[in-house]
């Protein structure tokens, strides 16, 4: 037994040694050949919260139709490249307004849906953007009928095509989408202007806004069916730019933004006023400078 007792102790006594050897090393970052381990670099942020050169794809709202006069664009109150202090667009906070009038570019068509996004993203690659803001959509679903509306799956592929044209041309330029507007909400803000209502017998948007006044069934579902295809369109969205690790979207907010009044045209109560495009703007900067996604 005290043999065994003796084993015990000095095996004990060698464990000691063995701690207090590396309580000995300091800070214990010497390598198994006693030299010390180099700390590797963080690797760089994917996201660059602070891109020096914007390029905007997408349809009216980001031409700022009905901004500043009836049935026509207005992009100098574009959210996206904008120079009017009364918006401060998403070019103008990132750049500097000199820097917005030297490195960013509007490329957006009035009209223009899913299809039309790659001829865009094309052109947008020949100014080497570091960042592509998109805003497109209601057009796919604002169409004569809800049977007109694009499908699911053909939106998906021309935007698939679209993020392709750009990876193939930019593989580090970053990309901002934001999503599909509520165009049921915009209906029901719009509707008790008679001349909103007017306007809107001209063609804008005549699946969600046509017989705006009528509450029927018929009406209710048609709507409702336009509604449910916008949440489609921004699922589509959000899945595409999920699987590119510089892409990010705004997680919906645009679409949950609760535009009010102030916030419509006062001449179709549909397109983003001038303080509405500044509320698109602000969306924009959060979701394109937050630390996270």
């Amino acid at each position: 037994m005290r043999n065994g007792a003796r084993a015990v102790a000095a095996v004990v006594a060698l464990a000691v040694a063995g701690v207090a050897g590396c309580d000995a090393g300091g800070d214990g970052s010497a390598g198994a050949s006693g030299s010390p381990t180099r700390v590797r670099p963080s690797p760089e942020p994917v996201w660059d919260r602070s891109p020096s050169s914007v390029a905007a794809v997408g349809d009216s709202i980001t031409t700022g139709f009905d901004a500043c006069e009836v049935l026509a664009d207005c992009p100098e109150v574009s959210w996206a490249t904008g120079g009017s202090p009364r918006v401060d667009s998403l070019a103008v906070r990132l750049l500097g307004r000199a820097g917005a009038a030297r490195r960013s570019w509007n490329l957006a068509v009035s009209g223009a849906r899913m299809a039309d996004l790659p001829g865009q993203m094309a052109r947008a690659v020949r100014h080497e953007p570091q960042l592509v803001t998109v805003l497109v959509g209601a057009n796919d679903a604002c169409r004569p009928t809800t049977a007109a509306m694009t499908p699911v799956a053909a939106f998906r592929a021309d935007f698939e095509k679209a993020m392709r044209t750009l990876r193939e041309a930019l593989p580090k330029t970053q990309v901002y989408v934001a999503s599909v507007p509520n165009l049921k909400r915009l209906w029901e803000q719009g509707r008790t202007s008679t001349l909103g209502r007017q306007v809107w017998k001209l063609g804008i948007c005549p699946s969600m806004l046509g017989d705006a006044e009528a509450v029927d069934a018929a009406a209710n579902l048609r709507r409702e069916t336009v509604h449910q295809r916008v949440r489609d369109y921004n699922e589509v969205l959000a899945q595409v730019c999920a699987k590119d690790e510089r892409c990010r979207t705004d997680g919906g907010a645009v679409h949950d933004y609760r535009f009010g009044t102030d916030q419509l045209s006062h001449w179709d109560w549909f397109h983003p006023s001038v303080n509405g495009q500044a509320r698109l703007a602000e969306i924009a900067h959060r979701s394109v400078t937050a630390p996270r996604p």
